[in-house]
């Protein structure tokens, strides 16, 4: 039978190399002698700070002795919290993801210690260690799934929140897996966790899934908004602050959902109806300055996507206007810039318009739509990059149309390798097509390139499936 070795028995060791006294040693480790002697003599536990003190002063990387530690100190003794939380802070701070995952799959049977884990995970979240997080959510989610209660709910969301990525196959697992619980949380809570899912599923293109989201969302943040402004409801005032907008936003982003999936469906005359319906505004009780920051977003964006409505519609005519009106919006966030070009390069390619003169206008976009903006916000997070990508196979499109071949390959490129890191099937399917339709106005160098991604696109697929031998 195996021996695993101790921290104490490498340490003795080491003094004996070395030749140092436990006084010696204590000096440079930064420790008094009295310590030192205890946890050679096996006579006192050793704490994660005495431990690192050790490893730095026996010359050896961070972390080194973790593993021992884990076994020493954790799995061979009952589990003693004041001991475990600081080492999981540290073995977060190092990242020493597999040594958090042996310390929870050693303590998760005792079900007594799920609340401190739990909020372990929460302090990790907030510090934005969000892997070793992860490992926490998921050892109290899987330790308390036979559970119904709140704490694994948020879990779920937490997880949910942290898993969602590039990779949009792997966010549709996320966010059905999530979508169960969302009943769970707290009413409130709710109401983040709906528009979260609906910004999920819009980036996906699941339009019936995004309808529904935004239908309970609407229903369940009328019922809160009625109680928040019922007498006496001091408390569901309060509830309120933990939402990442004011409670009124949430009825009127349902209505903007529903807009947004009646446009795709080419409902154009319900996607006027629900963007009149968020323009009104007239029930909204707060006047304080948030309030009227998000009143006036939802005014611009009415006029906006009204105008937008109509062109994508087949009203042409509203063109220019549409273009006047983004020109006049000085203010305008960059998200909005990248809807509104996308918007125009739709119609442009749907009714085959000219409009080389008004690309110029949007040159900063269009160099910057590889760029990714770093928000917590899943709209940002999710539905951009989607709508980029798009944008990207639009303004090819168009370009490669209109006989400017050089700018179109070029855009054709770059929305291809977006689809690849969104792991888009449809979009990389669709540059393929358009490539193949333009093939021969590409240049030999243009070519290389193209059939380089595909092999590249290739190799990783294979490489994923685990076949990357049989390529050889």
């Amino acid at each position: 039978m195996k021996i695993t070795p101790t921290i104490r028995a490498e340490l003795e060791q080491f003094l004996q190399q070395e030749d140092l006294t436990l006084s010696q040693f204590g000096q440079i480790a930064g420790m008094n002698r009295g310590a030192v002697s205890a946890i050679v003599s096996g006579n006192k536990s050793m704490s994660v700070k005495q431990l690192d003190l050790i490893t730095e002063a026996m010359s050896l990387p961070e972390g080194y002795y973790y593993d021992l530690f884990i076994e020493n100190f954790i799995i061979d003794h009952p589990p003693n919290m004041r001991r475990i939380e600081p080492f999981l802070f540290r073995c977060a701070e190092l990242d020493k993801l597999d040594a958090i995952r042996r310390v929870v799959g050693a303590i998760m049977d005792n079900l007594l210690y799920i609340p401190k884990l739990f909020e372990i995970a929460e302090e990790l979240l907030a510090q934005g260690r969000l892997e070793a997080a992860l490992i926490l959510y998921e050892g109290v989610a899987e330790a308390e799934k036979y559970q119904h209660s709140e704490r694994l709910a948020v879990c779920q969301y937490r997880i949910f929140k942290i898993q969602i990525g590039d990779d949009q196959s792997k966010n549709l697992s996320a966010a059905t897996i999530f979508e169960v619980f969302v009943e769970r949380l707290d009413e409130i809570d709710q109401l983040d966790a709906l528009k979260d899912l609906a910004n999920v599923y819009r980036s996906l293109r699941k339009w019936d899934k995004v309808d529904e989201m935004a239908r309970q969302m609407r229903a369940k943040a009328e019922i809160q908004y009625a109680l928040k402004h019922q007498q006496n409801s001091r408390a569901q005032s309060e509830s309120s602050y933990k939402l990442s907008r004011p409670l009124f936003v949430y009825i009127t982003y349902a209505d903007l959902l529903r807009a947004n999936v009646c446009e795709e469906l080419g409902d154009y005359e319900g996607a006027l109806h629900y963007t009149n319906a968020y323009s009104n505004l007239d029930w909204v009780r707060e006047t304080d300055e948030d309030a009227l920051h998000w009143m006036k977003l939802y005014l611009h964006w009415s006029k906006a996507n009204i105008l937008a409505n109509k062109l994508l519609s087949g009203d042409v005519s509203v063109l220019h206007e549409y273009i006047n009106f983004i020109d006049d919006s000085s203010d305008t966030i960059q998200e909005d810039r990248v809807t509104q070009l996308l918007n125009i390069m739709t119609a442009a390619n749907r009714y085959k318009l000219d409009v080389n003169d008004i690309l110029k206008r949007f040159e900063t976009e269009i160099a910057s739509l590889s760029q990714r903006l770093s928000s917590d916000d899943m709209y940002t997070q999710q539905v951009l990059p989607d709508y980029s990508a798009l944008c990207g196979y639009e303004l090819a499109y168009y370009y490669l149309n209109h006989g400017m071949h050089y700018d179109g390959f070029n855009h054709l490129f770059c929305a291809m390798v977006k689809a690849h890191i969104l792991n888009n099937e449809t979009y990389f399917i669709n540059c393929m097509g358009l490539f193949v339709r333009f093939k021969a106005h590409a240049v030999s160098e243009t070519k290389t390139e193209f059939y380089n991604l595909i092999e590249k696109v290739w190799l990783n697929n294979v490489e994923k499936s685990g076949n990357a031998d049989r390529c050889e």
